[in-house]
């Protein structure tokens, strides 16, 4: 029963103060899950975002169902998500009732600003972290160029690129002739 508070509770953590969407949340996955409890390696959350973004639904969601379903089984996988999606419902019904009057100030939307900018931030640091734990050799970094480059220029779709991604990885190792 511990665990199973100690999953809601990390998730909890995770899905308040996720603002700026699925990849906000790295910085803390990585912090909450890999350094502080251990229960994923870095390799792992980035294994889980990329399963994430080719099944439906939200990244944060399907990555909280994929580390509580590790931990703990089916038990584990609802438990996380609940803790996960359980900040946004109270705080979108809270501010549903006051919605025209909180858009409207000034000061509100200066903040959201800010709080876009630093957003914006904790996704450089957690794309380069990974991409030191993910990209290994010139393969890695003739992948990595050609998904940004099908991404920014071509406008790829996310999914078609995490699939070709793959298939390019299991021939590379196939062809290298490891496991």
């Amino acid at each position: 029963m511990k665990e199973l508070l100690q999953l809601f509770w990390a998730f909890f953590k995770i899905g308040s103060l996720t603002f700026g969407g699925g990849y906000a949340m790295l910085p803390m996955l990585e912090r909450e899950l890999a350094d502080r409890y251990k229960w994923v390696t870095l390799e792992e959350i980035v294994d889980y975002f990329a399963i994430g973004q080719c099944t439906p639904g939200v990244i944060a969601v399907n990555t909280a169902t994929f580390v509580g379903h590790k931990k703990r089984g089916v038990i584990g996988g609802i438990v996380a998500t609940l803790g996960v999606i359980a900040p946004s419902l109270i705080i979108i019904t809270a501010i549903a009732s006051v919605l025209e009057l909180v858009m409207g100030n000034a000061v509100v939307q200066h903040a959201f600003s800010g709080i876009s900018v630093a957003v914006c931030a904790l996704m450089v640091q957690s794309v380069i972290k990974m991409g030191k734990s993910g990209i290994k050799n010139i393969f890695g970094i003739v992948v990595a160029l050609a998904s940004f480059c099908a991404s920014m220029f071509l406008k790829v779709s996310p999914i078609i690129i995490v699939l070709c991604a793959g298939v390019c990885g299991a021939v590379y190792k196939a062809v290298k002739g490891e496991k």
